[in-house]
């Protein structure tokens, strides 16, 4: 039998609480960055890697990234 070790919570990174603690994340609304801000404080792969955690949607459109903060469907219209 295998013993798993308990999880430890990881501390966040700053920049996780200052774009996900928006009222908008709460209510799943959408938040907003330049590609150029994400690139250059955050790493574009570390923010794909916390929406996907989070089970969330991102869009990118002329150089922005556009988290829809819910886990439900997302229809694009036109």
């Amino acid at each position: 039998m295998t013993h798993m070790r308990p999880v430890i919570a990881l501390p966040s990174a700053p920049w996780v609480e200052q774009v996900f603690s928006a009222k908008a994340v709460r209510y799943g609304g959408v938040v907003r960055r330049s590609l150029h801000w994400v690139e250059a404080e955050v790493g574009r792969t570390n923010f794909e890697d916390e929406v996907r955690r989070r089970g969330w949607h991102l869009v990118e459109c002329n150089g922005q990234l556009v988290v829809f903060c819910t886990k439900r469907p997302i229809t694009i219209l036109f």
